[in-house]
């Protein structure tokens, strides 16, 4: 594009390769239309909320014109406005300050001065799509879509879902999704095994600034999977697409959606076409943040690392000096070197001159409620559940007792011991998944005994 590059407040420039491009902000089911969402994409606050008039959601620059407050504080008005928390400026869908409480009836302010910034949205497969860029460029722009999810008359998909916002840029986590050779090591006992190893003799079959692709025909688990394909739509969607013959074909989505520097969104999709009907039915009756949780085990396997990465290769010169700075010795590596290409030669660092913020230490790495769980419906419904119903699962262990008192029957003894025993086991389950709810332990399985 010949779009010039986003200009953000602190005077950073993006390049357009990032600039002009749409993402996936949240899945649509965890938007709540009551209330408005803070949001940051490309260093730039913004304010999701629900525009009941326009029938669709809206997202603006999350900072009212008149003191520059942010409007994510405030609230949806009886009206359907965004409103003001500071002095109750009210917005419509376009911008607009449709309500002035402080000013004299037939007053006039400047509608340019007092009205929002604001950014293109779409909605598609379930996602809320913002655009970064001039919203007047946005229809220009086709959504980064996975378009086998529309494909009709091959059989309905069974897709799993989740998200969650990463201490390290989008980049980082590019790398790391693209790369296939880690996982036997990285992900041992939870996605892979380490005796699965071998190696990756993967070829490049298309390149440029749109992004590339990559054919790996041995595919993972020794060929036991079949081929894989992977897709690289520049600047932040990659996928991986294998047929298990007899099972299903599986696809991998990885959105990773630019935060700010040293922090990424990711929104994570796994479409499954099984052959047969049993698995979906099976995987179906898992509530959702259940796996959800099992979701975070295997995202944290790697966290900790490779916010410690990052922070290496920015000292050695950042993307640009990647051929330099890694030790790219097999075509296993081929995936992460078409991906510094790609930066090098069109996309370049979205946030480049900006340092990464100081290092986290283990215990703020592991942390869940804030990356996902306070933002993700199912999960937050599960911690309120657990809260509300753990009292009472706690006091079920003296109600068994109290049935061995008034019951001093062997039946009466057996059944209060009983229920005494499965109370117990349950009061500790509900506390393990408040705790998974919150944080995780910050020991990957592939290192325990």
């Amino acid at each position: 594009m010949n779009a010039l590059p986003l200009q953000h407040a602190a005077d950073q420039a993006i390049p357009a390769a990032w600039a002009d491009q749409w993402y996936p902000v949240a899945f649509l089911r965890d938007l709540d239309r009551s209330r408005p969402t803070a949001f940051t994409l490309l260093g730039e606050d913004l304010v999701l909320w629900w525009d009941r008039a326009g029938n669709r959601w809206q997202a603006f620059e999350d900072v009212c014109p008149h003191r520059l407050v942010p409007l994510s504080e405030g609230r949806i008005n009886g009206a359907g406005l965004l409103e003001c928390p500071y002095h109750g400026w009210s917005f419509d869908g376009s911008g607009r300050c449709a309500s002035l409480p402080q000013a004299m009836e037939g007053a006039t302010p400047s509608p340019r001065r007092s009205s929002c910034g604001r950014h293109a949205t779409a909605e598609a497969q379930g996602l809320l799509f913002v655009f970064a860029g001039d919203p007047e460029r946005a229809a220009a722009v086709s959504l980064p879509l996975v378009p086998d999810l529309e494909e009709e008359g091959e059989g309905a998909w069974f897709v799993q879902d989740t998200f969650r916002d990463l201490p390290m840029d989008a980049l980082t986590l590019l790398e790391n999704v693209s790369d296939v050779s880690h996982v036997p090591f990285t992900h041992h006992r939870t996605i892979g095994r380490r005796e699965n190893a071998a190696p990756v003799q993967a070829r490049r079959t298309s390149f440029g600034p749109e992004g590339f692709t990559m054919e790996w025909p041995e595919g993972p688990r020794r060929g036991k999977l079949g081929s894989q394909y992977t897709t690289f739509r520049a600047p932040g969607l990659l996928r991986h697409d294998l047929t298990a013959k007899g099972f299903a074909r599986i696809l991998t989505v990885v959105y990773a959606v630019p935060i700010r520097r040293g922090e990424c969104r990711l929104i994570a999709r796994f479409p499954f076409r099984f052959e047969s009907r049993l698995p979906a039915l099976l995987l179906q009756l898992r509530p959702l943040w259940l796996q959800h949780l099992s979701n975070h085990r295997v995202l944290e396997d790697d966290q900790v690392f490779l916010h410690w990465q990052e922070r290496v290769l920015e000292g050695l010169g950042g993307s640009a000096a990647a051929p330099r700075a890694f030790f790219l010795a097999t075509a296993a590596d081929a995936y992460v070197s078409a991906l510094h290409e790609w930066v090098n030669r069109h996309g370049g660092e979205p946030f480049a001159g900006q340092p990464l913020p100081p290092r986290l230490d283990r215990r703020a790495l592991m942390d869940r409620l804030q990356s996902h769980t306070d933002h993700c419906q199912a999960c937050s419904g599960a911690l309120t559940a657990i809260g509300r119903w753990r009292p009472l699962v706690g006091a079920l262990p003296w109600g068994g007792l109290l049935l061995v008192a008034l019951l001093p029957s062997p039946g009466g003894l057996a059944a209060g011991l009983t229920l005494s025993a499965l109370a117990w086991l349950l009061g500790q389950r509900m506390d393990r998944w408040d705790r998974d709810l919150r944080r995780g332990d910050g020991h990957p399985p592939r290192n325990r005994d």
